[in-house]
């Protein structure tokens, strides 16, 4: 029984650890060396304003368009070094017509769809700015967005900005709005303490920038395109930065079948990266990026995950065996696990109903971001097979 109670503790350790320890670390860590005054970040030069490229790839967006660009028209930085580059590659319900005539905008349309990143790699051979900013067509970003990513490329190490992800948040929102809204924040937090003790790791796909020389071809099957694309730059020794007043506004799913679904997907990609980032686990190469990278990602998309699976089996043994109402340490921790596992069903039970408890959607929406991972798994094996198979049926 000690050898289960040791365990006990090391899985309870990784928990712990990834959801709330690292970011208790991660503020200790930058209030000790604000203290001290160590490593204090470049400042930026407002004044730099360089010419930059508006990169969105769309695929039948012709409902988004109109609002799209009238928000890009809008953005705060001068339009003449503002430039707007849209690849529609497939498009075939009148997107690229409806862009026509817009200023600064270019379109590069094949009839041919080769999916997101096809265009992306595509589209990028038409990028002569030295900053290219990626958003989406669905999303529209705050005034001021482009001029602060923009300032920050000042700073020379500096090769990737992220922009912050914020989720409309409604009182009526459902399980995947109060959940998702919850999440965003403290990833929010999480990126600006991680961009303060030397890089973000990973940028949001609905705003982000790097310096376009540091684009790199995107493998036709990756997942996480904006994952990949920003990780690479912070692998050529430049960090990712991130300012969360330039942001990008985006609705949470529509309900949290939608939202596991996307999850599962990001899930999926995360495993990927981490088989093709694989490096940026050598902490002797990468040093204070490989910490932030296996605390602040590997860790979620890979071991947490399965530790809440065997925390299950573990705290009842261990339950059973101090008696189930006993006052032992480990009795209240089995209960407790109980207790947030029947708020996770019982927000399940409410969602798609009238009453609507939003505290309950907090352990619900946790459920269903560690069950996506579980799931991504599976989702990413039964890819890789699939491609391994494509592969040896056109090489025989």
């Amino acid at each position: 029984m000690d050898s289960l109670k040791i365990t006990f503790w090391i899985l309870l350790f990784i928990i712990v650890y990834t959801y709330v320890g690292y970011g208790i670390l991660l503020y200790a860590i930058i209030k000790i060396r604000r203290f001290l005054k160590i490593g204090k970040m470049t400042p930026f030069d407002e004044s730099f304003q360089p010419e930059v490229t508006l990169f969105i790839a769309a695929y039948n967006e012709k409902d988004y368009v109109v609002a799209k660009m009238k928000n890009t028209l809008s953005l705060d930085y001068p339009k003449d070094k503002l430039h707007i580059v849209w690849v529609t590659d497939g498009s075939n319900d009148g997107t690229p017509d409806l862009l026509k005539g817009y200023p600064n905008t270019s379109v590069f349309h094949l009839d041919e769809r080769n999916g997101k990143i096809g265009a992306m790699n595509r589209g990028m051979q038409f990028v002569k700015t030295p900053i290219v900013i990626f958003s989406d067509a669905n999303t529209n970003l705050g005034k001021e967005s482009i001029k602060r990513i923009v300032q920050l490329f000042s700073n020379p190490k500096v090769g990737c900005v992220s922009g912050e992800k914020r989720i409309v948040d409604k009182e009526s929102d459902v399980a995947s709005g109060a959940g998702e809204g919850l999440y965003w924040k403290y990833e929010s937090t999480l990126k600006k303490w991680d961009a303060e003790l030397y890089s973000v790791v990973g940028a949001a796909g609905e705003l982000f920038a790097i310096r376009t020389s540091l684009y790199r071809h995107v493998e036709k099957d990756t997942i996480l395109d904006d994952f990949m694309i920003s990780l690479r730059v912070a692998q050529d020794g430049y960090t990712i930065q991130y300012d969360p007043e330039a942001y990008a506004i985006e609705t949470a799913s529509a309900n949290v079948k939608e939202e596991l679904k996307r999850k599962i997907r990001i899930s999926a990609g995360g495993i990927q990266s981490i088989v093709r980032l694989k490096s940026l686990l050598n902490v002797f190469k990468y040093g204070t990026l490989s910490f932030q990278y296996i605390s602040h990602r590997v860790l979620r998309w890979s071991l947490t995950p399965l530790c809440l699976v065997l925390l299950i089996p573990v705290l009842t043994i261990l339950a059973i065996d101090e008696g189930l109402f006993s006052f032992s340490l480990y009795t209240l921790f089995f209960w407790m696990q109980i207790l947030f596992y029947a708020a996770a069903l019982l927000g399940w039970f409410l969602e798609n109903r009238e009453t609507r408890i939003k505290i309950l959607f907090i352990p619900y929406y946790f459920f269903i971001m560690n069950l996506s991972v579980i799931l991504g798994f599976f989702r990413y094996i039964n890819n890789t097979q699939s491609v391994n198979w494509e592969r040896s049926k056109r090489a025989s």
